[in-house]
């Protein structure tokens, strides 16, 4: 063999050593990554998962559910899959167990959720949702410990907006967490999921793997752009855990 061809060889030998490791180094951060996030969400592979699917706040029926909580529900399954775990969707009014046995995605705020109303109650004592339905235009409020965030009308020349509260609620180590996407209408339900889906890593960096936070999400001009355009209004974490003093009975 000449010093040319085993100069050859060498070099193939050495660039498959190095493309191996290179593979192999990327697999490993690629598990990592996929590690972290199943943590965050309560996802260890082949686990179940609840999906507790609303009803549509506008319909009669309490089997109907928006097409944008459809589209929601569907990014939240694509999730659940990514970290290799089952989704068991179940309707809000038919859940009967406990918080933290099974990680749970409940979507929709208590006036559309019956699970969702019952979280609020007993986790998140500071959070409240109201509707005036009186005037031309309903307004929906989302109350945090005595801030208000309030809905805007898409006939407003900025096109309006709606608010969402993102939520994760963690008992204790070890349990499982649930997520509530509560939002002012389908469209904020949507976008609070696809912020969730977006921002898991940051959200997993800064609260930890047993961190419970509330994030309310501003939802702007939903009419032309969706859910699209959503951002961060304000954390209120430390808000929605209190509970609102008793009010004074009147004498």
């Amino acid at each position: 063999m000449t010093d040319s061809l085993l100069n050859v060889l060498l070099g193939l030998v050495a660039s498959a050593i190095s493309a191996g490791l290179g593979w192999l180094a990327q697999n490993l951060r690629r598990r990592r990554r996929l590690e972290r996030v199943r943590s965050f969400l309560g996802l260890p592979a082949g686990n179940e998962c609840l999906i507790v699917v609303n009803r549509h706040a506008a319909s009669t029926s309490g089997k109907s559910v928006s097409r944008n909580d459809v589209f929601a529900l569907m990014e939240i399954a694509a999730l659940v899959r990514e970290c290799g775990a089952e989704a068991d969707l179940v309707v809000h009014d038919e859940v009967r167990q406990g918080l933290g046995h099974k990680a749970e995605f409940c979507l929709g705020g208590p006036v559309s959720n019956d699970r969702t109303a019952a979280h609020l109650a007993s986790w998140l004592p500071g959070v409240a949702f109201h509707q005036d339905l009186a005037g031309a235009a309903p307004v929906f409020t989302l109350s945090v410990g005595g801030e208000e965030f309030r809905s805007e009308s898409e006939s407003e020349p900025s096109g309006g907006q709606v608010f969402a509260l993102l939520a994760r609620v963690h008992r204790a180590p070890g349990n499982r967490p649930a997520f509530l996407v509560a939002g002012q209408s389908a469209v904020a339900n949507h976008a609070a999921v696809r912020y969730l889906a977006a921002n898991h890593r940051q959200l997993a960096r800064r609260y930890g793997e047993d961190g419970t936070f509330a994030l309310v999400l501003r939802v702007a001009n939903p009419k032309a752009y969706g859910p699209d355009v959503v951002e961060l209004a304000a954390d209120v974490t430390a808000r929605a855990l209190e509970r609102p003093p008793a009010a004074t009975p009147a004498g």
